[in-house]
């Protein structure tokens, strides 16, 4: 039998811990339904840490009569509370890592991205978590590449899932690692769930970097958040700051982390989504209402920041019917 752990941290999501069980589950039914030995191929269970400065000790196996195995793969679940602070998670993260020395791989999902990040184990090494927790990741851990487009990277001896719900993918990612395609394929379709493939750009939103603390860049934030960021001239741009145009451009970037440019075609694009998910004009139309008179130039855009064209994003989260495709 293959070994996953869930770690029941401080704040764990109850809720992904049984799903990712029943998940497990699901995917041992189907092994034994095609085995003449019904014995499951994963077993799982439960560390839980009661004491902060003791390490986590199992509190549930789901094959209790059979002789003690090494685990394959620890997971840590996601978190509706704040994520764990380095302090809070000394003692859990020493025994992470001593168990990833021992050859077990470590899995994170959505803040639980934050205890994974502690260990040390990613410095240097791309990780991705909820894209709201993004920027806090990336502060709290500079050394970690953070990639909040992707809803799960696997980097074989540590897998990493994006969104609060994203345990799905991460379970039947290591379905399909520990049992094959087939098996992954056939546990998704009883759950009625995705496939691993989705992208966490197709979700998340434009959320701009507004505590910067420049009030000359904070100023021409509103002012293209009021216009929808029509106009977009330097020229116009420096003057709303009230800047020489270098000057300008150089703290811009500084403070929100993009030039002006990636910049407006960020908002363009939010309000491009909204339009295709709540209204039924063209695409073309749509291209010209967010500022674009090329329609092909508003479709590479679009496609290169949300990872679909805009109309698989209409037919994907269109909340009417009828929409044009």
């Amino acid at each position: 039998m293959i070994g996953i752990g869930l770690v029941i941290y401080p704040g764990a999501q109850q809720a992904a811990v049984l799903g990712l069980t029943d998940l497990f589950g699901v995917a041992n039914r189907i092994v034994v339904s095609h085995q003449k030995e019904r014995v499951p191929a994963l077993r799982i269970t439960h560390w839980r840490q009661d004491d902060s400065n003791r390490p986590p000790n199992c509190v549930f196996d789901s094959c209790p009569d059979e002789p003690p195995e090494a685990l394959s793969t620890l997971i840590l679940p996601p978190s509706l509370s704040e994520p764990i602070g380095v302090d809070d998670a000394a003692s859990l993260t020493a025994w992470l890592r001593n168990r990833h020395a021992h050859g077990i791989a470590l899995g994170s999902v959505c803040a639980g991205a934050f205890v994974l990040a502690a260990t040390g184990l990613m410095a240097g090494r791309r990780m991705t978590t909820h894209w709201s927790h993004a920027e806090l990741l990336q502060e709290r851990f500079p050394e970690v590449s953070v990639d909040a487009d992707q809803l799960i990277i696997d980097d074989g001896d540590v897998i990493t899932a994006g969104g609060l719900m994203a345990w799905t993918d991460l379970g039947l990612k290591l379905v399909d690692r520990f049992l094959g395609p087939t098996v992954m394929f056939e546990t998704a379709r009883i759950l009625l769930v995705d496939p691993p493939g989705r992208e966490q750009r197709y979700y998340s939103v434009f959320s701009p970097r507004l505590t910067h603390g420049d009030a000359a860049v904070l100023k021409v934030q509103h002012w293209l958040q009021a216009t929808q960021a029509k106009d977009v001239a330097l020229a116009t741009l420096a003057a709303q700051a009230g800047l020489e145009e270098r000057t300008f451009l150089r703290r811009f970037q500084k403070a929100t982390g993009m030039t002006t440019t990636e910049y407006a075609q960020r908002l363009r694009v939010g309000k491009a989504r909204e339009l295709l998910q709540f209204g039924n004009a063209s695409v073309e139309r749509v291209a010209w209402e967010v500022g674009y008179s090329d329609p092909g130039a508003f479709r590479k855009v679009f496609t290169r920041i949300v990872g679909l064209s805009p109309s698989e994003y209409r037919r994907r989260f269109s909340a009417g019917q009828g929409a044009v495709k």
